[in-house]
C-alpha cells in the first residue's frame, strides 16, 4: 500500500515477488487472489485478524 496507495484496488491477477527471511530465491505470492478471497471470507476472521488488516489499511476489514 505504501507503493500504490491504500485506495487503489488490487486486481485479482496481481502477483508480488517477495524474499523470505533465510531464503535465497524470491517467492511469487498471488496477492490479488489472497485479497479477494480474504475479503469475501472476512466473516470467518477473528477480531485479531480483522484488526491486523485494518492496521494495514484494509477499510473493508
Amino acid at each position: 500500500m505504501e507503493r500504490e496507495g491504500a485506495d487503489r484496488p488490487v486486481p485479482r491477477g496481481h502477483t508480488e515477488e517477495i524474499t523470505l527471511d533465510g531464503e535465497d530465491e524470491p517467492v511469487t505470492v498471488k496477492l490479488g487472489v489472497w485479497i479477494s478471497n480474504t475479503k469475501s471470507r472476512r466473516d470467518r476472521l477473528d477480531a485479531d485478524q480483522l484488526a491486523a488488516l485494518r492496521e494495514l489499511g484494509m477499510k473493508w476489514a
